[in-house]
């Protein structure tokens, strides 16, 4: 019994350390305007997760609504043309959106489900998971191939949050290598300056 222990032990070890392995994969790709973003290397990927982290000066249940609202969220995210919800069950929804991408790439489209759950402490998690054949593609798009990410919503006093968006997206089709390595900054970055701007009004 006391080897088993010991072994169980040592596998707990193990587990903490490649995770805090893992955890410090990341890099700081940008740091400003109290937006912090870093990226890390995903294993048999060529594109990087991003992570976005800022303080927003408005309580939880705002930013909450402002994501909620699938046709007004357009307005803040990054490279958004359109986006509708498809459908809301429970604490799932769906969400189509349409994305502009710079010639001579065509333009992206996304098919997202997202799940939305609640902590004890008031935070708020939002998984994102592509499903990009919840719907036929759409002529003049390429569908996003994969997404998994979050958004977590965690509240600093009465009236701040601290909101982290992580997402590792592949993108579908061909992207060249400058693209994929300036939007893994900029979209994290842009997104939530933006949502800060409106959380803020």
């Amino acid at each position: 019994m006391g080897s088993l222990k010991r072994m169980a032990v040592l596998c707990g070890f193990t587990v903490l350390f490649a995770a805090t392995a893992q955890a410090e994969d990341w890099q700081v790709a940008k740091d400003e305007d109290g937006i912090k973003v870093s990226l890390s290397e995903v294993a048999g990927s060529k594109y990087k997760a991003y992570r976005g982290v800022t303080v927003i000066k408005a309580p939880v249940a705002k930013i909450e609504a402002l994501q909620e609202d699938a046709v007004g969220a357009c307005a803040w995210i990054h490279d958004c043309k359109s986006q509708k919800l498809l459908k809301q069950e429970g604490v799932k929804s769906w969400t189509y959106t349409q994305f502009k991408a710079p010639f001579p790439v065509t333009d992206r489209d996304s098919i997202l489900e997202i799940t939305t759950s609640k902590a004890a402490d008031g935070s708020v998690t939002r998984a994102l998971l592509e499903v990009p054949t919840y719907q036929p593609e759409v002529k003049g798009y390429v569908r996003v191939a994969q997404v998994d990410g979050y958004w977590k919503l965690v509240p600093k006093g009465a009236n701040e949050t601290e909101v982290t968006y992580q997402v590792h997206t592949e993108p579908g089709g061909s992207v060249p290598s400058w693209l994929a390595n300036k939007f893994v900054v900029d979209a994290p970055f842009n997104t939530l300056k933006a949502l800060r701007e409106r959380a803020e009004k």
